[in-house]
């Protein structure tokens, strides 16, 4: 029985809970694809879900006429697609594709190459569970790759994984202290997220639990807002302040830089390369939880397709391309969304709902409850949250981060690649297929 401070018998979940649930699941994705029950959304249809689930089981796409590529959006990612050479040319099967990148591209501080062109984005405590953060540490230390804490603080758990860590700074500066800045390899500072450009986080009394409240310095039950945006920085010499307060107080850390995609993210872009940035993070519109509002992901920020290539483009005409690392995220959820951000013109991407799905996220957009996930994900109820053991959800993220290379490795392949390196920017590669011009 999983140990717990349940007030009653009744609302104890035991071990028989957590295994009927996962069968529940499972028995619903081995139905008939027609007799699928309504789920999911245009951009996360119910194959997309499906799909996502049988990567995390066996760390290979299906293969049972699934589409696991695209959504059903009408735009965006869902309407590209690759100028594949015909199958004389690929590169033979022997021959694997290298998928690694650098995050850190200047002359002087430490280097830091990741296996596979993305790592995971901020998911604070206080948005999901203890556990989840553990098992996206654990399947980033497997990999060699990242994962980051969001805006929540960092648990005392994820110190022991904190080579493999990104700690964030956003402006509510909720769990920021001297010990996480000097334990993270990589500090991030959140300016804006495209789910909610212009409106700060925001964590509703119900989900700040003691210990949400204990690790963010807050007071139990209460809601948090994060201001939007940082006060103490209106032009580019109070950026440089604050990346100079991170070096000083870790002068190893690589630090990031997350914005949201204004019309004018390309100035931005220069500005914190300018600032001192080794990354800069854009976050398009389509990404967030079931938490971010409707009315801001569809009304606000700009697409990622369109701010990946202006910003790229602007980069390379400033003469600073190969001195700077572009990541990309905002409804990353394939391993042909990040071959396509990649051609566009960053460098890798940052994916997080995509973990979520390979966890049982079905999409049904109750995030914002305290007991509203009935996965036991976004939630840090101290019942609901023992449904996922961090050891099982370290390995279905770990596999589906495998299927993700594997595929990455096909596409490269089938491009005549030996490098997703050399995808960067070749827009050229990419077919569009709607009828707007």
């Amino acid at each position: 029985m999983v140990k717990l401070n349940s007030k009653s018998p009744e609302q104890m979940i035991t071990e028989k809970h957590v295994l009927a649930l996962r069968e529940g699941f499972h028995r619903w994705a081995s139905l008939e694809l027609g007799k699928m029950p309504a789920l999911g959304d245009a951009r996360w249809t119910a194959d997309l879900i499906y799909a996502n689930w049988v990567q995390a089981e066996t760390g290979r796409p299906p293969s049972n006429g699934l589409n696991f590529q695209t959504g059903n959006s009408e735009g965006g990612f869902d309407l590209l697609d690759f100028k594949f050479l015909p199958e004389s040319k690929w590169l033979p099967a022997s021959q694997e594709p290298d998928t690694s990148i650098p995050l850190n591209k200047r002359a002087y501080d430490k280097k830091i190459q990741i296996p596979i062109p993305f790592y995971g984005g901020g998911m604070s405590y206080g948005s999901i569970s203890e556990q989840i953060m553990l098992s996206r540490a654990r399947a980033a230390k497997k990999w060699g790759t990242f994962t980051s804490t969001g805006e929540g603080g960092y648990p005392d758990s994820l110190v022991q994984y904190k080579d493999n860590v990104i700690t964030q700074i956003a402006t509510g500066l909720f769990g920021v202290r001297e010990e996480t800045i000097q334990n993270a390899p990589i500090v991030e500072f959140k300016y804006a997220q495209g789910a909610k450009p212009g409106l700060g986080g925001h964590l509703l009394g119900d989900k700040t639990t003691m210990a949400v409240a204990k690790i963010r310095e807050s007071v139990p039950w209460v809601s948090l807002f994060s201001p939007f945006p940082f006060h103490s920085v209106y032009c580019v010499e109070d950026h440089r302040k604050h990346i100079d307060w991170v070096k000083a107080t870790n002068p190893e850390a690589l630090v990031s830089v997350k914005v949201s995609t204004p019309t004018d993210v390309d100035m931005v872009a220069v500005g914190s390369y300018y600032a001192g940035a080794h990354i800069i993070h854009i976050d398009g519109s389509y990404g967030g939880t079931g938490a971010a509002p409707e009315i801001a992901k569809k009304n606000i920020a700009m697409p990622i397709e369109f701010a990946i290539p202006r910003v790229h483009e602007h980069l390379v005409k400033e003469g600073i391309r190969d001195e700077v690392v572009l990541m990309s995220s905002g409804g990353i959820r394939t391993a042909y969304d990040i071959a396509k951000a990649i051609a566009l013109g960053a460098d890798g991407c940052v994916i997080g709902t995509a973990e979520l799905v390979a966890l049982g996220c079905t999409r049904c957009s109750n995030c914002e409850r305290g007991r509203g996930c009935p996965f036991g994900l976004t939630t840090t109820d101290p019942e609901l949250s023992q449904l996922v053991d961090p050891d099982w959800g370290a390995e279905r993220i770990s596999n589906l981060y495998k299927s993700l290379q594997f595929q990455l490795r096909d596409i490269l392949r089938k491009l005549g690649l030996k490098s997703v390196k050399e995808l960067r920017g070749r827009k050229d590669l990419l077919i569009y297929r709607g009828n707007h011009v």
